[in-house]
């Protein structure tokens, strides 16, 4: 056995050596190989390698087809935010994502699920071509159920709909949603299925990207999942209530929300969406100037971490953060620190009480490093707060699905999008105030004021951050 064991560490370190670009990450991993026989070589291959790369790049050829009517506005948009301080970001976030900056949108904050999933039932009934819908969990509950009688609706009267679930949010909840909506005739995929019977939230390499295009002229995004949860107004009442907020756009960057979750439906069936039915009508309905930036471990580029590190460049004034997991690397809580020893002030906000309890641990032990450096931490009380954006000096706007955690930075594929545009900026600053009144500010003291067995627990939990 031990001769097994040091052939199985030597070829697993070996493949953490080669292409595990982050040093701790590669540390950490080849001493739980050899530390822990055969149980640490397994956790590499389930959780630390990417097996997507290659797949993915293999999609960058011709199979992947879309139409070039989603790039009608590209020549003609504005390229610029109207502010010259902020046309290095704007030029930044260009050269990362190879996306171009689209004026003429209009994007609405729909605040709850009981506001964001009347508007997304309406559109997907008023749906008269073709719906495509990708989430991370679509939980087969009071909330999943209304969506799939919603969908199965359309498919009746001869809509064209694509549903696509990540493989392991679709196991949140059963029986599964993907049995129940292909049997109302439903086209239903997941996104790299998996074996396992139980959902795994540490898993990585998961499709967290929530996107509905209706007709390619209406989108929704975000980071709000299909779960009852998330309908606070629902009675009687559900067990685990969030409180989160999604989007509606239209315009013509719903052309390049399309083709993110186009190409992810390609990647997980093989079919191009690329019929009439699928012809994107991106007319200008707005002011706001907008941009996709869909990312995952199948880019080259640590892309959101590039982009949050030119937005905090650019403050001046104020930045807000509102995330439910808060696992930045130290680069990135640089950035921060050096925001706020710049005079800008830096407002985090993030739930009192997580739903996942190791993430908190390691978030309320990194929470030193922000902390020394007066940058504000607000703990918002339940429920659960699952927002996610974050607000440049009342200007630029990140909203979408990724935390600020390595998951969402690095392991997973999600989907942001960047808005330069003062009234939406604002509106969104005045969220955030709302949600900071009825905070709890976090202190240096109230940190160190904890038990020392709560400190250490907290402590171990930190050195699994890359790993979270």
């Amino acid at each position: 056995m031990a001769v097994l064991h040091f052939g199985v560490a030597i070829v697993a370190s070996a493949h953490v050596i080669l292409y595990k670009r982050d040093v701790r990450a590669a540390i950490g991993w080849t001493g739980l190989v050899w530390l822990a026989p055969f149980a640490g070589s397994l956790l590499y291959w389930l959780l630390g390698i990417n097996r997507i790369r290659r797949r993915a790049v293999r999609l960058e050829h011709p199979a992947l087809v879309v139409r070039e009517s989603t790039r009608v506005y590209a020549a003609g948009a504005a390229g610029s935010s109207g502010e010259a301080r902020l046309e290095p970001l704007v030029e930044l976030t260009a050269r990362v994502t190879g996306n171009p900056l689209l004026s003429g949108n209009r994007v609405t904050a729909l605040d709850g699920g009981d506001v964001a999933y009347p508007a997304m039932l309406d559109a997907i009934a008023s749906a008269r071509r073709s719906i495509l819908f990708a989430t991370y969990i679509f939980d087969h509950d009071r909330a999943g159920k209304l969506f799939l009688d919603a969908l199965a609706a359309a498919q009746a009267r001869g809509v064209a709909v694509r549903v696509l679930i990540d493989g392991v949010g679709a196991r949140y909840s059963r029986p599964r949603m993907t049995r129940a909506l292909r049997r109302r005739g439903v086209g239903v995929a997941e996104f790299l299925a998996t074996t396992l019977p139980i959902p795994n939230p540490y898993f990585n390499l998961r499709n967290h990207r929530k996107i509905l295009v209706v007709d390619g002229r209406r989108a929704f995004t975000g980071g709000m999942n299909i779960r009852e949860g998330c309908l606070l107004r629902l009675e009687p009442p559900p067990r685990s209530p969030v409180r989160d907020l999604h989007f509606e756009i239209t315009g013509p960057v719903v052309a390049q929300i399309f083709e993110a979750g186009a190409f992810d439906w390609h990647f997980a069936t093989g079919e191009s969406l690329d019929g009439p039915a699928w012809a994107i009508d991106a007319e200008p309905t707005g002011e706001v100037e907008a941009r996709v930036i869909a990312f995952g471990p199948d880019e080259n580029l640590e892309t959101l971490g590039v982009v949050l590190h030119g937005a905090l460049a650019t403050a001046r004034s104020r930045v807000c953060v509102v995330t439910p997991y808060f696992l930045p690397d130290r680069v990135l809580i640089a950035a921060l620190r050096l925001a706020a020893l710049r005079g800008v002030r830096v407002d985090v906000v993030l739930p009192e009480r997580s739903n996942l309890r190791f993430v908190q641990w390691a978030a309320t032990a990194q929470l030193r490093q922000v902390l020394d450096d007066d940058c504000w931490v607000w703990l918002s009380p339940p429920p659960f707060d699952h927002t996610k954006i974050v607000v440049v000096d009342g200007e630029w706007s990140l909203v979408g699905s990724a935390n600020w955690d390595a998951r969402s930075l690095r392991l997973n594929f999600e989907l942001d999008v960047e808005c330069y545009d003062r009234p939406l900026a604002q509106e969104l600053e005045a969220m955030v105030e709302e949600r900071i009144s009825t905070c709890r500010r976090l202190r240096h003291a109230d940190l160190e004021a904890r038990p020392l067995a709560i400190q250490l627990r907290d402590g171990v939990a930190r050195l699994f951050t890359p790993y979270l």
